[in-house]
């Protein structure tokens, strides 16, 4: 650091009372902590996909920035600040000629980004849950006209490909990057009709970009996102499931999988986006090559630290491989745990669970949180909906396999005919089938419907009502389905019950 970034570790340059300052330096930028404010700088530099190489651009990209990131997070963006005078003694909003410029933004405790929130255990189940719905607000709300020339499939696979051009300068080619650019070319032209078909659909949107852990923070109770990509609209107007992908390879990167799982299935619940697994293991890979080419650009600017590039080549190369894919329904009554269970297997073994409550909702277009006030067998929940429900879990179980994923369905099931239909399309599709059966005591299952219909904080709305018609009309589990069948049993310990169910389903394949 030389020049005017070294001069602002001076005190007496800010415009307001500082007694310490800390820098943090990324590949791009500078970031100066006073206390109440900090200050982010962009390093006068020209690469391949981005210029920050006059004073005019350095400005015109710090209004951009702050522009953009009034969308996330407009109480943290405060302003673009001049810095002026000489440059051996600068003055934030001082006198003389401008020699800079700063994004101003208050400032927040280290501790409050996600990736510190991850490594000190903080972010909890529901915590994870709230960063996957605030993503999917925003993508959900984000719409526009794409800019022309942007996000067709060749511009698409032009990014991915100069990611490993970039890489390359300074850099002896391995055959592990050369094997990664060769899967990321096959795959794309294998499933172009699906990035064709994304750009029609209008899933192309003005995003984040840059949505890995360390550019969110959980602040007054809620996530906020922040330090979107300003300086190419490019690599910004992307695909959701591209945005998304960030954050899902980045929970990969912190070895913990099973939340990269929970993250994923809880976005997929709140935008019904299931069409986009077909690409995103392409996404994944690219967004691992994307932070393989920061560390590169980095490891270059200062060789003496400590490098992640081949680490990112390793996990690419392990979204590169193909997941085994199954088929589970479930079998209870409500209120016997089908959620709560479905919901640690699929942290466990990576599948996309449905869930019938969420996506009858969807069909009437209702949120999964939302109330639809329908008494039993009318509104939502007539024959005619149960129906309709019950195809469209078919129709999203089919996709979802065929994307390459292993498949949960939450729901009753308590009917032959239902759980034939699932059987025969596990058949069809060629992969294992298994029946979740869950039990618990009748007069348990009336204390836990009756405790989730008045806390309303789940998507089911199961009553009392449902329920006694559930226990009257149910079709038992036939003889003929036992080897098809995995009791859940009742147990004072459920981490050895569910390592005894993961082994078995994973003994499917």
């Amino acid at each position: 650091m030389i020049g005017l970034p070294l001069s602002l570790l001076d005190p007496s340059c800010y415009d307001h009372p500082v007694e310490s300052i800390e820098c943090i330096e990324t590949h791009i930028s500078w970031v100066f902590l006073t206390g109440e404010f900090a200050y982010k700088l962009k390093k006068p530099l020209k690469l391949g996909f981005l210029d920050f190489s006059s004073l005019e651009k350095r400005h015109f990209y710090c209004e951009e920035e702050l522009r953009l990131n009034r969308r996330f997070a407009p109480d943290l963006y405060l302003g673009v600040t001049p810095i002026c005078g000489p440059s051996e003694h600068p003055r934030l909003n001082g006198p003389g000629n401008v020699l800079d410029y700063a994004v101003k933004m208050r400032q927040f405790p280290q501790s409050a980004l996600l990736d510190r929130k991850l490594l000190a255990g903080e972010l909890t189940p529901s915590r994870i849950d709230s960063i996957a719905r605030e993503i999917a607000r925003f993508h959900l709300a984000n719409s526009g006209d794409v800019p022309p020339g942007i996000g067709d499939p060749d511009h698409v696979l032009q990014q991915a490909m100069d990611n490993f051009e970039q890489i390359k300068e300074g850099s002896d080619w391995t055959d592990a990057l050369a094997a990664l650019q060769s899967w990321s070319a096959v795959t794309f032209a294998l499933h172009r009709h699906h990035f064709e078909s994304r750009l029609q659909s209008g899933f192309i949107r003005e995003c984040h970009g840059d949505l890995h852990l360390g550019n969110m923070a959980w602040l007054d109770d809620q996530p906020i996102l922040f330090d979107c990509i300003e300086f190419s609209p490019e690599l910004r107007w992307i695909d959701i499931i591209s945005d998304l992908a960030f954050t899902v390879m980045d929970f990969h990167d912190h070895g913990r999988p099973e939340l990269a799982h929970r993250f994923l299935n809880a976005w997929l619940e709140q935008t019904g986006d299931h069409d986009g697994l077909a690409i995103l293991p392409w996404y994944l890979v690219y967004r691992a090559m994307v932070r393989a080419k920061v560390a590169h650009i980095r490891a270059r600017q200062a060789p003496l630290e400590h490098s992640s590039f081949t680490d990112y080549l390793a996990l690419a190369e392990r979204f590169t491989r193909p997941s085994p894919k199954w088929l589970l329904i479930t079998y209870g009554y409500s209120g016997s745990g089908k959620t709560t269970l479905s919901q640690q297997l699929l942290e466990r073994t990576g599948a996309i669970r449905i869930r019938s409550d969420i996506e009858r909702k969807r069909l009437f277009g209702l949120s999964p949180g939302a109330r639809s006030h329908s008494p039993t067998d009318q509104g939502i929940y007539t024959p005619e909906a149960h129906r309709m429900a019950y195809q469209r879990l078919e129709t999203l179980a089919r996709s979802i396999i065929q994307a390459g994923y292993p498949v949960i369905v939450d729901a009753a099931f308590l009917k032959r005919a239902e759980r034939d239909t699932f059987h025969a399309l596990a058949n069809e599709l060629g992969v294992p089938f298994r029946i979740l059966e869950l039990k618990a005591d009748e007069a348990e299952l009336r204390v836990r419907v009756r405790a989730r219909e008045q806390s309303g904080a789940d998507a089911s709305e199961a009553t009392l009502d449902v329920l006694e018609k559930q226990l009257l009309f149910s079709e038992a589990i036939a003889e003929d389905e036992y080897p098809f069948r995995l009791v859940c049993l009742s147990s004072d310990n459920m981490a050895d019950e569910l390592q005894r169910l993961e082994y078995q389903i994973s003994s499917m394949t």
